[in-house]
């Protein structure tokens, strides 16, 4: 980077606003518990990918729409490069034994993972949305305004319905058989179909990236908390366990049953 110059130019500092953004890990424990630190970093660079991960997801679905599968793509393929390096980020936090994570995990209480509002954004928008989970969530006023905008807007899934209509492969949202046929069709002459078969793979890809991550979550609570309950009165590990069958996409897996 060049210097700064005079006092009030642009610099690599106010540019990313770095003073700011640093101000904001703020352990809770007194005196402070070395890895809360770690934790905080860790899930704070959470909600910054989950905050990117939804910008691209929602140009995608935007491209889609238009009938441009070769950008979404694109974009799709590097959330896929930001849910793979997720799960490294897991990898991060297994190196804080649980006698470290207990001596300030009682002061996260009533506080929870399954808060994280982008996290269900990210589902929703994906194409699982469970509209139960709105009074569950939303903490303030602002949470719930996106959680509801979210249940109410056009998923990916929608997008590539739409993809595929323009494509004439029929997929009306009433008639499952329709829409397997389409898809079979589109999976069975993939020459004929190219950009809508690839663009079917990415979606995929995105689910089975976002399982991963489900899963190696799973394994890493359990590995620090064993089967105690959540710090926000879920169910702990057993409750994490229930959530690794869930798909954006399940016409997509379901399709590999009829080639």
């Amino acid at each position: 980077m060049e210097s700064e110059g005079e006092v009030g130019d642009l610099s690599y500092g106010r540019y990313l606003r770095v003073p700011e953004l640093l101000s904001l890990q703020t352990p809770l424990s007194r005196p402070i518990a070395h890895d809360e630190l770690l934790f905080v970093v860790v899930h704070q660079s959470f909600e910054l990918w989950f905050k990117l991960i939804l910008f691209e997801l929602e140009t995608a679905r935007g491209e889609l729409f238009a009938g441009r599968s070769f950008p979404a793509r694109h974009y799709l393929k590097r959330v896929q490069a930001i849910e793979r390096m997720l799960v490294e980020h897991l990898g991060i936090i297994e190196s804080m034994s649980p006698q470290d994570f207990m001596e300030f995990r009682d002061l996260l209480a009533p506080a929870s993972g399954f808060q994280s509002v982008q996290f269900r954004e990210i589902e929703f928008l994906s194409g699982l949305k469970e509209p139960g989970l709105l009074e569950r969530l939303a903490q303030t006023l602002e949470e719930g305004t996106r959680l509801k905008r979210r249940l109410a807007e056009p998923t990916l899934w929608d997008a590539f319905c739409a993809l595929m209509e323009h494509s004439g492969l029929p997929m009306p949202s009433d008639d499952e058989e329709i829409r397997r046929k389409s898809l079979v069709e589109m999976m069975k002459s993939k020459d004929t179909y190219p950009e809508i078969f690839y663009t079917a793979e990415s979606l995929l890809t995105h689910d089975e990236l976002f399982r991963q991550w489900r899963l190696h979550h799973v394994v890493m609570v359990e590995r620090q908390i064993g089967a105690k309950t959540g710090t926000g009165g879920s169910a702990g590990v057993p409750y994490l366990k229930t959530t690794l069958d869930k798909r954006f996409y399940p016409e997509l897996w379901d399709l590999r049953n009829y080639l």
